[in-house]
């Protein structure tokens, strides 16, 4: 209901601002573009659905050797105990504690590619315990807000364009990043464990936490201590190197049991067509709707109010120009990646504006996008607290990369 209003009120305001842009400003152009948007992002929500195909074969496909060998089972015995408090309603040895695991772990280590389909398993498997099939349930959104947070310890993309645009430290953004993206994961944690009354000072869930959080200060000093141009080639490495490991790992132990790993492979790789094709309306749905809104100046005019309000009460404007690359984050990753490189391109990479853009980029993810894709695959149309969730973790992941930027930057 909540993704109904939204992509409404997208084109609402996409119409009323064309229709001044038309009358007052004679911009004869204005709905040409935007239809012509409508139909470059349906074109790309079909090409982002037939990429998703491939890799989405892949990781199904590794994954059944994992669930039939019995490694996602360890990876859930593991984390078993952080789950339950977490996702009460899923049970002890339901296979989504495994696929969630995964999926957390790739989007840490920056996999995107990985990550999306790990994702996609894991609503499937929770969505066999929804006894509403169009509503989600606790777990899902509490699955979907963690996600959205888009907790990331090796940011490798962003440290690859920030070295193509000519930075001299392509790695400084890294603790930043790191510490915006905690708090976003942090803040979102807490907000859905207030819509769900979880109790998160159940000493279980603080040991688990706190595990984590020793982890992320772990991980900040050992590559704060680290020359600068070793950072980013020793994080690609360690993560493909994890990636590939958890491969071989599957595969070896699935042998180890006597599984058939080929055929376990293609039984859970043919699956990964069938998600592809579901996901294509939602696709073109959501990201139609963010061309339109981009395409009629929306975002603009949005920048630059929220410009004129920080300077009305005082407050510093230097993020502003940053800010474009924040607002369209839960909208667009490859927007928000675009405009990030616009802003290195336009500012300088080493710039405040290009740092903090950068930042942006990885504090969260895309909320709405994901939220489509993720509920989109399973059939899931009320989406409760999923959005309210989503959002408030994105706005204290922007929050808390202006604060770490004018640390680090200011």
């Amino acid at each position: 209901m909540v993704l109904n209003y939204i992509w409404i009120g997208f084109f609402l305001v996409a119409l009323v601002i064309a229709l001044f842009r038309l009358i007052f400003l004679g911009d004869t152009a204005i709905f040409t573009n935007i239809v012509g948007s409508t139909f470059d992002m349906s074109k790309s929500a079909f090409e982002i659905a037939l990429g998703l195909t491939g890799t989405l074969a892949l990781w199904l496909g590794i994954m059944k050797v994992g669930e039939q060998g019995g490694a996602v089972q360890i990876l859930a015995t593991l984390t078993r105990p952080f789950f339950r408090r977490l996702f009460p309603e899923l049970p002890d040895d339901h296979p989504a504690h495994g696929s969630i695991i995964m999926n957390f772990a790739a989007n840490m280590l920056g996999l995107d590619n990985a990550a999306t389909p790990l994702g996609l398993k894991a609503m499937q498997e929770l969505q066999e315990l929804n006894p509403e099939k169009d509503r989600a349930t606790n777990a899902q959104i509490m699955f979907l807000v963690l996600n959205t947070s888009g907790l990331t310890v090796i940011p490798v993309s962003i440290m690859v364009y920030r070295q193509q645009l000519g930075a001299a430290n392509p790695t400084d953004v890294f603790l930043p990043i790191l510490l915006a993206t905690y708090v976003a994961t942090l803040i979102g944690l807490i907000a859905v464990a207030i819509f769900q009354r979880i109790n998160l000072f159940h000493p279980v869930v603080l040991a688990y936490l706190g595990a984590v959080t020793a982890l992320v200060a772990a991980t900040m000093y050992f590559f704060s201590g680290m020359p600068q141009d070793r950072v980013q080639t020793i994080s690609n490495v360690v993560a493909n190197v994890i990636l590939f490991g958890v491969i071989t790992a599957f595969i070896l132990l699935a042998a180890f049991r006597k599984v058939n790993v080929f055929e376990a492979f293609v039984e859970g790789a043919k699956e990964g067509f069938n998600v592809a094709i579901r996901v294509i309306p939602y696709l073109v749905a959501i990201l139609v709707a963010i061309g339109v809104f981009r395409a009629s100046g929306a975002l603009d005019l949005l920048v630059s109010g929220v410009g004129r309000a920080f300077a009305a009460v005082g407050l510093p404007t230097d993020i502003v120009p940053a800010l474009p690359t924040a607002l369209m984050k839960p909208l667009s990753g490859s927007g928000a990646r675009g405009l990030m490189v616009d802003a290195m391109k336009a500012y300088g990479a080493d710039s405040f504006v290009g740092r903090l853009a950068c930042t942006f980029q990885g504090a969260t993810d895309t909320t709405f996008y994901i939220l489509a894709l993720y509920f989109g695959s399973v059939g899931v149309r009320r989406t409760r607290h999923a959005v309210a969730g989503g959002l408030i973790a994105d706005a204290a992941g922007v929050v808390a990369a202006i604060v770490v930027a004018y640390i680090f930057w200011g």
